[in-house]
């Protein structure tokens, strides 16, 4: 008798190559058209199996071949040697086979030239790969991982080996290899040819690392003024970040579920409007600047274009994605530490100084490097508020979508960015070293965690007073900007912009969605609903594998997943475009596309809090459960996933909400077919169609707290068994960790 999941991914790549279309088909699998148009004789809908036979496509006959092997260990158990190798074999020359044969072939026959010296001209082309050859593929990739188990790589555990292999494979696919081909560019001449000197020439240049700006001149280097404008925005966010979680979880604040949302706002507005905001309240004809200068006698200036504006809005812009790290870290501080330190006649202070602090390291860390980054990759902000303080992500996008159309310089400045964000990476490793900062292990712990001491929660009371009352004018001013008719011309109130964008009527054959910006609001809410998920998911489970899991690579590995973030969206964007706009992998002007972008855009933000968040969890719950018999995808799903609500939260509602507000890499692959919201808001901008995009811009904000909500409600609290500041002398707790074989929480800790 054969394996069970071996017969299980055997069946999977066989119904690839037997049932499904090979080739990519026009229109959605799941309409099931292609089921009457001729399957599965049709040329455009045939399975590989059915082009074999009709003498078509003949190099694809091999993987059908290669897919009845594993057929052969029937009756053979996994510790025979022969067991492992065969699969090895298999998933191996298959996988190379079918990446050969995608990639070996293009529009016009065979890439090289070498293979037309071997077979001679192909008189065929090479299509887009469909549903059957994915699954031919994902077959000939788990079938690999078997036998690597079998063989005892990573303790012979198929779960751990399989997921390693699915990320490296997915990150290899969509993060390396379009970032790849992008940053081959960087040494391309404009005849075509490459350049190492070209190359140093435009890499050293003076308009990347001058300091003018040092020794009296206008400006710096566009590198100095990104780097110096993201440690600001990394350092500021982080403490405002840290300050907002405190009130929320250590001060007693009554309203901490308003004030969540609060924080919440600004991640979830679309781009250009926080600058557009700021315009309105701090340009030269702003609310506040003329009220300043008729007050004052001021001569109103343009102070606000530059590194001031920028800060203000990146700050407002990245504050939350901080506070979504650190709310769970801080919450996860064991109390038991705490009142320990305070028992033996500790201050508030220097408990908090000398051990809660510490043990937030991890949070403060990934918060810093999450905003860092994020500055770094921002595009819509520095595009409004820009000025002359030029920074390398708009530079980037004026090098591609410019007259200058200069594909190696848009290449280099990518290096130089992703220099920067390495750099920040490394020393956030550095700075948290090998200290452990575990704190949750499943030990009884029904402490409730002491209120800061009096100066400190005043303090913090103050800045997080004065920043939400900082961001409730600056969304006031949205809200108002939407009815106006005309800002700074004509104050006159109208739901004329609602009107145009979300008008709704009725026909004969139902209900009309007449509005101008319907199309793209539904394309969007249906792309983040699908992305957002396999986010967190993707994300999750490899910061579980990098936490918990020791293999070979482990470092390279985890460089992998970050590198998307590090690089900015505008150049996802066009890489994307060069790599998936002709086959194998044909996927420009589809919605997967722009799901693809989204996943391995966004993937860093939940690999990044669900490290922060398994710090703290003792490795001795994982090794109870496979101690009392579970496998490690059940100890994974009952035991660990539980305890990273707060990370899945973090993960869940940053991918949905960049997925509704993301622009830098969308505005090179929406089509005709998939336009997302942020693109017609760019486009109502570029015609000074100002209260349109507010106006859609104050609907997507709604419906994003309303979807936020809901995915509150879905995940849960985390609860480890704490009392709350409302019953301190509770008698017992119980934890929500189910162990594999129990049917009802099992209870490990007492009054």
């Amino acid at each position: 008798m054969l394996h069970p999941t071996v017969v299980l991914w055997t069946a999977v790549g066989l119904i690839g190559y037997a049932l499904l279309p090979w080739y990519g088909i026009d229109g959605n699998l799941f309409t099931f058209g292609w089921l009457f148009g001729g399957y599965p004789f049709d040329d455009d809908s045939a399975p590989a199996v059915i082009l074999n036979l009709g003498g078509e496509k003949l190099w694809l006959a091999p993987l059908g071949a290669l897919l009845l092997l594993p057929l052969a260990l029937a009756g053979r158990g996994k510790s025979e040697p022969v067991f492992g190798y065969l699969l090895i074999a298999v998933g191996l020359v298959g996988g190379a086979w079918f990446l050969l044969q995608g990639f070996g072939i293009g529009l016009r026959g065979f890439q090289w030239q070498w293979l037309n010296a071997l077979f001679g001209e192909l008189g065929d082309r090479q299509f887009g790969m469909g549903w059957g050859a994915l699954l031919t593929g994902v077959a000939f990739l788990f079938l690999f991982s078997l036998g690597l188990a079998a063989r005892g790589a990573v303790g012979g555990d198929e779960f751990v080996v399989g997921a390693i292999v699915f990320v490296v494979a997915v990150v290899g696919i969509f993060i390396f290899m379009p970032i790849f081909q992008m940053l081959l560019s960087a040494i391309v001449t404009q005849d075509g040819d490459y350049s190492l000197s070209v190359f140093f020439t435009k890499f050293f240049s003076e308009r990347l690392w001058g300091l003018d700006c040092v020794t009296g001149g206008p400006r710096c280097g566009v590198a100095w003024n990104s780097l110096f404008l993201a440690i600001l925005v990394g350092v500021i966010t982080t403490v405002l970040g840290l300050v907002f979680a405190l009130v929320v979880t250590r001060s007693g604040f009554r309203f901490g579920a308003t004030l969540r949302a609060l924080t919440v706002l600004p991640i979830i507005t679309p781009p250009f409007v926080i600058g557009l905001a700021i315009i309105l309240l701090f340009g030269m004809s702003g609310i506040f600047t003329q009220g300043l200068a008729e007050l004052f006698g001021l001569q109103p200036t343009r102070w606000v274009y530059g590194l001031p504006g920028l800060l203000i809005a990146q700050t407002l812009a990245f504050t939350p994605i901080a506070f979504l790290v650190m709310i769970g870290v801080v919450e996860g501080v064991s109390p038991s530490m705490e009142e320990a330190a305070q028992t033996l006649r500790a201050s508030r202070w220097q408990t908090f100084v000398t051990v809660s602090l510490p043990l937030m390291r991890p949070g403060l860390a990934n918060a810093f490097l999450l905003g860092f980054i994020e500055s770094m990759a921002d595009f819509g902000n520095p595009l409004v508020l820009g000025g002359n303080f030029d920074v390398l992500s708009t530079e980037i996008f004026f090098a591609i979508v410019g007259a200058q159309y200069d594909q190696a310089q848009a290449a280099i400045l990518a290096i130089v960015l992703l220099f920067f964000t390495l750099g920040a990476f490394y020393a956030q490793r550095f700075w948290l070293g090998a200290k452990s900062y575990t704190t949750v292990s499943g030990k009884g712990d029904a402490g409730v965690h002491p209120h800061l001491p009096a100066g400190l929660r005043n303090t913090v009371f103050a800045v997080a007073a004065s920043w939400t009352l900082f961001t409730l004018v600056v969304y006031a001013t949205i809200f108002y900007g939407s009815f106006v008719r005309l800002w700074g011309v004509d104050f006159s109130l109208t739901f004329h912009h609602y009107a145009t964008a979300f008008s709704v009527g009725w026909t004969e054959f139902g209900i009309h969605w007449r509005g101008s910006a319907w199309n793209s609001f539904w394309t969007t809410m249906q792309i983040a609903l699908i992305s957002a998920p396999l986010t967190a998911a993707i994300g999750l489970l490899t910061a579980w594998l990098l936490v918990r899991q020791n293999f070979a690579g482990k470092n390279a590995f985890e460089f992998g997943t970050m590198l998307s973030f590090a690089i900015p969206g505008t150049i996802i964007g066009v890489s994307y475009v060069i790599a998936f706009n002709v086959p194998p992998i044909e996927l420009t002007g589809t919605g997967i596309i722009l799901v693809l972008s989204f996943i391995f855009r966004n993937m860093p933000v939940g690999v990044r809090a669900g490290i922060a968040s398994m710090s703290q969890i003792d490795r001795s719950l994982d090794e109870s459960s496979l101690t009392l018999g579970a496998n490690s995808w059940q100890t994974f799903r009952k035991v660990i996933l539980p305890l990273l609500r707060p990370a899945i939260l973090a993960a869940l509602v940053y991918s949905f909400v960049r997925a509704m507000t993301a622009i830098s890499a969308i505005i090179f692959l929406v089509s005709a077919r998939y336009d997302m919201s942020t693109s017609y808001i760019v486009g109502r901008v570029e015609n000074n169609e100002y209260g349109i995009a507010i106006a859609y811009s104050t609907v997507l904000i709604g419906v994003m707290l309303a979807v936020i909500g809901l995915m509150q409600l879905a995940v849960g609290r985390r609860n480890i068994g704490r009392r709350t500041g409302d019953d301190p002398q509770a008698a017992g707790w119980r934890s929500n960790v189910s162990l594999p074989g129990q049917t009802q929480p099992v209870t490990i800790g007492g009054g």
